[in-house]
């Protein structure tokens, strides 16, 4: 019996965005799993998909004898001449087989093959296609919500945007659009997160047939794209964004720098009228965005990341890479910050322990003995 299936392989592989031929490849070895569920072998089995005449065949090798010990391997010389004029004892002819002869339960074994192996090239390709786009900014749309993670459709995949990687104040409801970073892309296994303090591992809790993608809008490369986004110098490479440290949804401190003299980098990323930091700030519920200007200096670099403060002296220790800063008294809670964020932003995006203390103290402080290491 022949099966006309050209319409129906074009269909599946428009659907599942598949090369046609991956799912005859398919087809072809559904149909052996069935003709191995059916009669219980598959070597002596061959699947033919003549495309000129848009036909599925299926024939079955059977041995020439005078006496049919195995109605599903032997043949009869009167029977096999049918197939094969010059057959005869000891020889093989190839006898088509009907697809009808085949019971529901090895159908059901084709199909399930035919499924797996689609699903599987399916996944390898949507891997490479979200992979491509790992560190870079997508919209979905919000689907649902599953133990405070949200469950993001991105068209051809849903992505996790788990509970550790939302702004904490931000409330969405299903149907709301969202932009974030894919953050990692993983075709097997699971990925690990944290959460209060312990290892959460995400083993993808969505499709297990397709790859499991992990969002994030609080990671520093998600305001990094966006400001790359909003800024075409910085997309182009005429400023250069030489350091992030977030508090996401809160503040967050952004070190830019220029080899063009010409350049103002903190002025050009923050635009007129602060129209394009605005425009990240926007994004991101609020947070507050420090723009500073880098320098090669680590002591100027720390008194700027220290702003609105404007420490007065500062005592470099290089070798514990620490730096000890003086602040009128009016200024120390500006330098450290309400709870103390303004001091750990700029920790975080120097990388040097920073003392803060009032003038008194630093004073004071400096009369100290030094410990010689």
């Amino acid at each position: 019996m022949a099966v006309k299936l050209k319409n129906v392989i074009e269909a599946v592989a428009k659907e599942k965005n598949v090369p046609e031929d991956i799912i005859e490849k398919a087809l072809i070895e559904g149909i052996r799993a069935a003709v191995q569920k059916e009669y219980g072998y598959r070597d002596n089995v061959r699947v033919v998909f003549d495309k000129d005449n848009d036909e599925l065949k299926v024939y079955l090798r059977k041995r020439v004898t005078p006496f049919i010990e195995n109605p599903k391997r032997d043949i009869t010389v009167q029977e096999a001449k049918k197939y094969d004029p010059n057959a005869e004892v000891g020889k093989y002819v190839d006898v088509p087989l009907s697809l009808e002869d085949l019971g529901r339960i090895a159908l059901n074994a084709a199909k399930e093959v035919i499924t797996y192996k689609v699903a599987k090239v399916e996944k390898n390709i949507l891997f490479r296609e979200f992979k491509d786009l790992e560190g870079k900014v997508v919209t979905g749309t919000v689907r649902r919500f599953e133990n405070g993670d949200i469950i993001v459709d991105l068209g051809r995949v849903e992505a996790v945007l788990p509970e550790e990687e939302q702004i904490k104040k931000e409330k969405y409801r299903i149907g709301d659009r969202i932009r974030a970073l894919i953050l990692k892309v993983i075709k097997e296994g699971s990925y690990p997160v944290k959460e209060r303090g312990k290892i959460k591992r995400y083993i993808n809790p969505i499709d297990r047939d397709k790859p499991l993608v992990i969002l994030s809008r609080t990671h520093p490369n998600f305001l990094k794209k966006l400001m790359e986004i909003e800024v075409p110098e910085v997309q182009e490479g005429e400023i250069e964004i030489k350091a992030i440290a977030r508090e996401p949804g809160e503040r967050a401190k952004v070190a830019v720098y220029s080899e063009d003299r010409n350049i103002d980098p903190v002025g050009v990323v923050v635009g007129l009228k602060g129209s394009r930091i605005q425009n990240v700030t926007n994004e991101l519920s609020g947070e507050k965005i420090d723009v500073i200007q880098w320098d090669p200096d680590p002591a100027i670099f720390i008194m700027r990341a220290l702003s609105p403060a404007k420490p007065k002296k500062w005592r470099l220790l290089e070798d514990e890479k620490r730096i000890e800063v003086a602040v009128p008294k009016n200024e120390l809670s500006l330098a450290i910050g309400k709870g103390g964020i303004n001091a750990k932003l700029a920790h975080k995006l120097t990388g040097w322990h920073i003392d803060i203390l009032s003038e008194e103290d630093f004073e004071r402080v400096q009369q100290l003995p030094r410990s010689k290491k």
